[in-house]
């Protein structure tokens, strides 16, 4: 840690391990939005951002605290790979009714390993008809996707749940 009045401090989201400024500004060179996907301790937060000045705009937003409204089950887990497939299709759709038809991912600082829960809501965007840049080789498979390693039923709910979304998004 930096003490010395000759030594310069970190920024401090830098400091605390929330953010790489380094990958943050090549994001932003690119001048595309941001599809945002974000794993917390109980749900799923995926935001379509818009870079400005004064702070970035979000655009867009979907978590998993609303997809009970969307016919996920109840006791279903609301950050699980099935429910980040439809956090990021209902992403995708109301960026597309936004008037937004291309992003680039930010995953933060989380680790990108093939097949997990992010790239599962990457799935759901280009589902829905978002223009991603990605590599086929990270996406999960569709079994993974409609959650026959977890229940049997949870491919139910998926199907319903996207059925809802293409109802609510016109």
């Amino acid at each position: 840690m930096a003490h010395g009045k000759s030594q310069r401090l970190r920024f401090k989201r830098r400091r605390n391990g929330k953010t790489d400024y380094r990958r943050r500004l090549r994001m932003l060179r690119g001048g595309a939005p941001r599809a945002i996907v974000r794993v917390s301790n109980t749900q799923v937060v995926c935001q379509l951002a818009q870079f400005d000045p004064e702070g970035d705009r979000i655009v867009a937003s979907f978590s998993g605290n609303n997809l009970a409204a969307y016919g996920w089950p109840v006791g279903a887990s609301t950050k699980s790979v099935p429910a980040c497939y439809v956090a990021g299709y209902a992403l995708g759709k109301s960026a597309l009714s936004a008037g937004h038809d291309s992003a680039i991912l930010d995953i933060g600082l989380a680790s990108s390993s093939p097949g997990n829960r992010i790239f599962a809501a990457l799935k759901g965007m280009i589902d829905a008809g978002l223009d991603v840049p990605h590599g086929d080789g990270v996406l999960p498979s569709d079994d993974r996707v409609n959650g026959a390693h977890i229940d049997d039923s949870l491919g139910a709910a998926v199907d319903a749940a996207k059925n809802a979304i293409e109802e609510a998004s016109g």
